[in-house]
């Protein structure tokens, strides 16, 4: 009979950490552990949607067997299993003893509560004389620090200055010079037309998976969560094959359109030309650094334009890289942030997608079908929605990050609480991302079917957001009005009459009291 080889070497690796790539994944060493959990404190801290724990579940499962067939010792510690302590923390100190290891490594955490109850248990750990060492999860391409101390002397935390380093620090998109390809560093103002029906949106290659064990699994342990699990038919790649495969399909397939319609709303085509890379990028399942060097090359040879290619980079290098700092830089009392004072709750509609809003209906209905909305219908049409009516910044913070597969606390809330609901007070964004029924309307085809007629600014059937837009600069006016770029704004303000601005304010008061059914 053998005689298990002791372990000398626990490593913890988390459901966000599934990179094949990573240095710890080059040797097999029988007397190292690697560990993979699931856990209620994980799927707990905040409800999530139904897909995104089945997805994290499963892909889990599929690394665990793709390292053990490796030739690496694996433990993978199930929600239902009976020694399973339902904490991370827990669960490691149980091993610990189990296999007596004088050693547990882990790789850094991106999230800050985990970060700090790693820490402070490693340190307690350490205290009884294990040894516990957090290494780099080699997947950024910034260090955590990078962004603060980028911005430390400036007066402003404008990502499109960190960028700007980071496409010289990589030298991505730069001629023989060292100057950006084109003559100009960013192409955001060609990147915003309506989709007029062509080209057609690509076929859906994603694979389909059949997890209706895990699900039972999930169920079975009393998880709770929301949205549609779709577990007959999961969408999401659950490992770096699936997930380049998808990267190759988008850089043939939807790369060359992305720039042109990556704003758009399309109620028939609610992927349009996205990518829906995020869920393998945030697992680690694919490193940026590949997705950028592909999307260039695909410029570099001719197969996709150059403002669809900087627009598609500058999500990934600049915007994914600086929004990371930010967290970083800002917690843990980032995620307090209330700058307007908000504090309504979200409307039940945003579990059931039943409103007659008709960019509202497909948003929301989408995010709960899919677990995924693309960046327009989460930032223009749902969280302009939210700081509209002036719903609970935190209340919209953990509606995200529960229902969309692809958030992360390190990546949902600066997007969330300083993009979305400008909740910091300005850190992030240079201002409000707020618009009324117009820019919805230019931008896609919702506003035909809805109930709602967008022109109409008050009375019955007036869509909501055009007096929640306006009573919105008109309650914050005293916070907002030296802000540059919203001069346009409260000149339009001044123009209106007393009746006008009464009536605005009138409907908008109607529609929040009544926001249960809109």
């Amino acid at each position: 009979m053998n005689t298990p080889v002791p372990v000398h070497t626990l490593r913890l690796v988390l459901g966000d950490q599934l990179n094949p790539l990573h240095r710890w994944w080059q040797q097999p060493d029988p007397g190292i552990l690697h560990v993979l959990m699931e856990v209620r404190s994980e799927t707990d801290y905040v409800r999530h949607h139904a897909q995104k724990i089945i997805a994290l579940f499963a892909a889990m499962e599929a690394f665990v067997g793709a390292r053990r067939a490796e030739g690496h010792r694996m433990r993978h510690v199930r929600i239902d299993d009976p020694s399973n302590r339902q904490s991370i923390c827990a669960n490691l100190e149980a091993l610990q003893a189990h296999y007596r290891a004088p050693r547990i490594e882990y790789q850094a955490p991106d999230e800050w509560r985990l970060d700090q109850a790693l820490a402070a248990w490693g340190a307690r750990m350490a205290a009884q004389g294990v040894a516990v060492e957090a290494v780099d999860s080699e997947h950024f391409l910034a260090p955590r620090a990078a962004v603060g101390a980028f911005f430390a002397p400036r007066r402003e935390w404008r990502m499109e200055h960190f960028y700007r380093a980071m496409r010289q620090q990589w030298r991505v998109l730069l001629d023989a010079r060292g100057k950006p390809e084109g003559g100009q560093w960013n192409f955001d103002q060609e990147n915003r037309k309506r989709w007029p029906g062509t080209p057609p949106e690509p076929a859906d290659r994603r694979p389909r998976h059949d997890h209706r064990v895990i699900w039972a699994r999930i169920q079975a342990a009393g998880v709770d969560s929301f949205g549609q699990p779709e577990a007959e038919a999961l969408r999401w790649p659950l490992d770096r094959n699936e997930a380049l495969a998808q990267l190759d399909d988008f850089i043939a397939h939807g790369l060359p359109h992305f720039g042109d319609y990556q704003d758009a709303l399309a109620e028939t085509a609610p992927r349009l030309f996205h990518s829906l890379l995020s869920f393998a990028l945030n697992t680690k399942m694919l490193h940026p650094r590949e997705v950028i060097q592909r999307a260039e090359a695909a410029w570099r040879a001719g197969t996709a334009p150059l403002p669809a290619v900087e627009g598609f980079i500058r999500q990934i290098l600049g915007w994914r890289e600086y929004v990371r700092g930010v967290y970083w830089a800002q917690m843990p009392d980032y995620a307090e942030h209330n700058f307007f004072g908000h504090t309504r709750p979200l409307p039940g509609w945003f579990w059931t997608g039943a409103t007659r809003m008709a960019c509202l209906a497909r948003a929301v209905g989408d995010s709960l079908a899919h677990a995924y909305a693309h960046h327009i219908q989460r930032l223009m049409v749902i969280s302009n929605f939210a700081l509209l009516a002036g719903l609970d910044p935190a209340g919209v913070h953990r509606w995200y990050l529960g229902v969309y597969i692809d958030a992360f606390e390190w990546v949902e809330l600066p997007n969330t609480l300083g993009m979305g609901q400008f909740a910091d007070g300005g850190l992030l964004a240079s201002k409000p991302y707020v618009s009324s029924g117009a820019y919805l309307d230019r931008m896609g085809d919702h506003c035909r079917q809805c109930s709602y007629a967008v022109r109409q600014r008050t009375g019955p059937g007036a869509c909501p957001f055009n007096a929640l837009y306006w009573d919105f600069f008109m309650t914050h006016r005293p916070r907002l009005e030296g802000n540059p770029r919203l001069g346009l704004v409260f000149r339009q303000v001044d123009k209106m009459g007393d009746a006008e601005r009464a009536a605005l304010r009138d409907y908008a008061a109607a529609l929040r009291a009544n926001i249960e059914t809109l």
